[in-house]
């Protein structure tokens, strides 16, 4: 394997190409700087086939490094991303940057149609095996339709990226250039739990049967919920992602796969996101299987698996059950991402338990239950969906009632404060 600088392997970069990378710990931040400084280098020069402008991006959620979209940039990139992290927001939001709405079960054929264009990939990969296969380690993602329908494919090797089996096993024909640059991966540090936190998982625990197969997510609230389950038998994971707080339940027996169908004994999930201790756990994991996007979020496989508990969260809920949390009104705020997929997933499960969980009012004080949605808003879970509702004050169902049954419902799960202020407000239809 012959090694590049990162500054040269950039260079094979043309203007008006795609660009493609994985998420959140797997983001090749060596090969992406490089990128920004040929742009900074390059800078005023006429545009032609030497200089780099009118670059596309497009990638899942990312953290850190995101400087090209700064607007000295404006003319050279140019973000369309599938999920909107904080490090983009405040771009996307102004405008600099835009997000292309979707369920993630769908970028896969986005790629593979040509809906979405790709030319260029980049990769974070660990060394190869014997066999001359690297892994893409925590952040597979769609980067196998990416891979396939590029024309460069670009790799940061990093000794620190576990060996992850499945679909993260790239053969290293299918890479065009190598850059060595061995950097630690980003561990995220978890939140502690408040009070609505564990309120909100103690709810969740009591949906969750032996036996059930769960989606779970990021955040304090799966947290949450996970730290509830220590007297639980045979779950069970298929997730667009897990974090550090499956460690103690898988070696504690508490989850071991043994009920599920598909993947039997298998952790699934398309991207890790956690600390050096996760990073570690499922280095060369035989029980760990990393998938492509189009697998783990298609709600056809993931009904295969018996009682799913998929596990979401919301900006909003208005009383009829409409679920917002792509955006605030007009906004975007970050994506549909995978809710809709483990939703409908959940819902065709034998025995699956769909849930939406949320604190009922934001730290500012603002009810996350409302009448209607703030206009613009995004509808990711339609009302002919939702089911499971859980705040801290409680969990309702939703299958079957009428408006008003819902409405009911859903005002007794809402902070005290607006309790009257929704009745009065759905009164008035």
């Amino acid at each position: 394997m012959n090694y590049i600088s990162a500054d040269e392997a950039v260079m094979m970069v043309r203007a008006g190409d795609h660009l493609h990378w994985p998420c959140v710990s797997g983001a090749p931040e060596n090969l992406i700087e490089a990128l920004v400084r040929r742009a900074d280098r390059e800078k005023g020069k006429e545009n032609g086939e030497e200089s780099l402008h009118d670059i596309k991006i497009s990638h899942f959620y990312t953290e850190g490094y995101a400087d090209y979209t700064l607007p000295q940039y404006n003319e050279i990139f140019q973000l369309d991303s599938f999920f909107v992290g904080g490090n983009v927001r405040e771009a996307t939001q102004s405008g600099r940057a835009d997000y292309i709405p979707c369920s993630l079960s769908e970028t896969p054929r986005m790629i593979t149609s040509g809906a979405v264009g790709c030319d260029v990939v980049f990769l974070m990969v660990s060394e190869p095996d014997n066999d001359g296969f690297v892994s893409l380690g925590t952040s597979v993602d769609y980067m196998p339709e990416a891979i396939a329908k590029a024309r460069c494919v670009i790799a940061q090797v990093n000794s620190h990226v576990p060996y992850t089996y499945g679909d993260a096993r790239i053969h290293v024909s299918k890479i065009n250039a190598f850059v060595k640059y061995d950097v630690p991966l980003k561990p995220a540090a978890p939140s502690p739990l408040s009070d609505i936190d564990i309120a909100i998982g103690r709810h969740c625990a009591d949906l969750i049967p032996d036996g059930a197969t769960l989606q779970i997510g990021i955040g304090n609230i799966p947290t949450a919920v996970l730290a509830q389950l220590g007297s639980h038998k045979d779950l069970g994971v298929h997730s667009e992602m897990f974090s550090d707080s499956v460690i103690p339940l898988v070696k504690k027996g508490i989850i071991n796969g043994r009920c599920k169908k598909t993947d039997h004994g298998k952790l699934t999930a398309m991207f890790l996101k956690g600390s050096q201790d996760l990073y570690d756990f499922v280095d060369l994991n035989p029980a760990v299987l990393m998938k492509d996007v189009g697998y783990t979020n298609n709600p056809a496989i993931i009904a295969s698996n018996p009682r799913v508990v998929a596990l979401n969260s919301a900006i909003q809920i208005d009383l009829s059950g409409q679920v917002c949390s792509d955006s605030l009104g007009t906004k975007i705020f970050s994506g549909s991402g995978g809710q809709l997929d483990f939703i409908l997933g959940a819902t065709y499960s034998d025995g699956g338990v769909p849930i939406i969980a949320m604190p009922s009012i934001t730290p500012k004080g603002i009810s996350k239950i409302v009448p209607t949605l703030t206009t613009g808003a995004g509808v990711v879970t339609p009302r002919t969906l939702t089911q499971w509702v859980v705040t801290e004050w409680g969990a309702v169902n939703l299958y079957g009632l009428s408006l008003r049954q819902r409405a009911e419902a859903l005002i007794s799960i809402a902070h005290p404060s607006v309790r009257d202020s929704l009745k009065y407000e759905f009164n008035k239809k």
